[in-house]
């Protein structure tokens, strides 16, 4: 089946790329008067505002808050779930690696649960945040079609420049918002991200046709449901504590927890901060003896023993739901870290945000073998993604890092993937020749 988006039309916006440009800057700069303003799209001249006012970075990037299985959960019990399949088959039929687009559908806050498509594509729009579990509304990232789509409750299509965040210019999209078939409240939004065939007439078209169709869709589901099973009244889900692990760049780890009871932070010594790591990322747990040498070098038990002891009183009045269990040593229920935080995130293509969510080596003055393996594993997962999928500009920010900057590897493909023009080459060349 040939894909809707092979006929790539060129699409001449009504103001030029460069004025649009100038109109952003003078915005930025607060010249809200500025002449070139009045020259902008009305739609697109009062999302500015509105990103503006919310404080949405001109070149910030988006939130990603979600664990991987959180996600997942969260996709699973969402509305549009069951619709997915009527989504690729009329915005990506044939061979959706090679569409030319990427197609997003977003829950009603702007937060993407799934992007699919063209892989190219997706590898560099992953760059900029655009990947699922990414909060895309308007207050986080600016003007953008799935963001201002919501805020506006219709349709819009917004070319390049027109987008607040200098990392999405380069992309042009089309979305169109989702409701509920029978209360009309907001379930979600459907995008097309690309170049200027995804800003077409007939983009806009098919977008709005597959919103209407997802809307019947759910619609039909749900009388048939009906007609099938009996009304039953619902429970609230009990909330169960969240607990996540900071060790990255840090020799004290902060352990953090939240649930129905307000939040709390507690900063661990490194050697409870070495355990509880092993046992977050061995979950089948471990006997005494293996938990011993991850953290010692040695079979030292009865060293580990009493040290468990402590941790335990530590746990209890701050995090009574993660005191290890025995025989084996293993944690009662789940314990996020950063460090899969940036795993998954480089995993799902958000290279950058990755990038800037890596703030150094898993607590680099931990000796514990099992720590320095995981640092090691961490540390090449990074520079190996980057260094064959990221672009240009977050190879660049990786080589301004501690671990990239002494790297004459990377320096010397950021040296081959800048232009011939570029003024960053003759740095590069210098920082190159240093290093020998």
């Amino acid at each position: 089946m040939s894909s809707p988006w092979s006929a790539r039309t060129e699409v001449a916006p009504a103001t030029s790329r460069l004025l649009i440009e100038r109109a952003h800057e003078e915005l930025l700069a607060g010249n809200t008067g500025d002449p070139r303003l009045a020259d902008v799209r009305p739609l697109v001249r009062e999302s500015w505002r509105r990103s503006l006012a919310s404080d949405a970075a001109a070149e910030g990037l988006p939130r990603l808050d979600m664990t991987a299985d959180e996600l997942e959960a969260y996709r699973r019990a969402h509305p549009l779930a069951g619709v997915m399949e009527m989504v690729r088959s009329l915005l990506l039929p044939g061979s959706a690696e090679d569409s030319g687009v990427v197609v997003a559908v977003g829950d009603a806050s702007g937060r993407l649960l799934w992007v699919e498509g063209d892989r190219g594509i997706r590898t560099l729009t992953g760059d900029m945040g655009f990947v699922a579990g990414a909060d895309w509304a308007e207050a986080s990232v600016g003007t953008s079609a799935p963001g201002t789509a919501l805020a506006l409750d219709r349709a819009v299509q917004i070319r390049q420049a027109e987008h607040f965040n200098r990392y999405v210019q380069p992309w042009s999209c089309t979305a169109a918002p989702v409701h509920d078939p029978e209360t009309q409240r907001l379930l979600g939004v459907i995008d097309v991200t690309g170049g200027s065939e995804a800003v077409t007439p007939q983009a806009q078209l098919l977008v709005d046709a597959t919103a209407r169709a997802i809307e019947s869709e759910l619609l039909v589901g749900r009388l048939r449901s009906r007609a099938a099973t009996p009304r039953r009244r619902a429970t609230r889900p009990a909330t169960r504590p969240h607990a996540t692990l900071r060790v990255l760049g840090r020799d004290r780890a902060l352990l953090e927890t939240a649930g129905d009871a307000a939040a709390s932070v507690v900063e661990l010594s490194a050697r409870h901060a070495e355990i509880l790591l092993m046992l977050a990322t061995h979950r089948e747990g471990l006997s005494a003896d293996a938990l011993a040498e991850l953290v010692y070098g040695e079979p030292a038990v009865d060293t580990l023993r009493p040290e468990m002891v402590r941790l335990r009183k530590v746990l209890e009045k701050r995090a009574p739901h993660l005191v290890p269990l025995s025989r084996p040593y293993r944690l009662p229920s789940e314990l996020e870290t950063d460090v899969q935080h940036v795993v998954s995130l480089l995993g799902r293509g958000a290279h950058r945000v990755a990038l800037a969510a890596y703030p150094g080596a898993v607590l680099p003055e931990s000796v514990a073998p099992g720590v320095d393996a995981l640092r090691e594993s961490v540390r090449a997962t990074l520079r190996e993604t980057l260094l064959t999928e990221a672009g240009v500009d977050v190879l660049l920010a990786y080589a301004d890092t501690a671990e990239g900057s002494e790297d004459a590897e990377v320096l010397r493909l950021c040296l081959g993937m800048l232009p011939a023009r570029s003024p960053r080459r003759a740095g590069l060349v210098a920082r190159i020749e240093a290093l020998g």
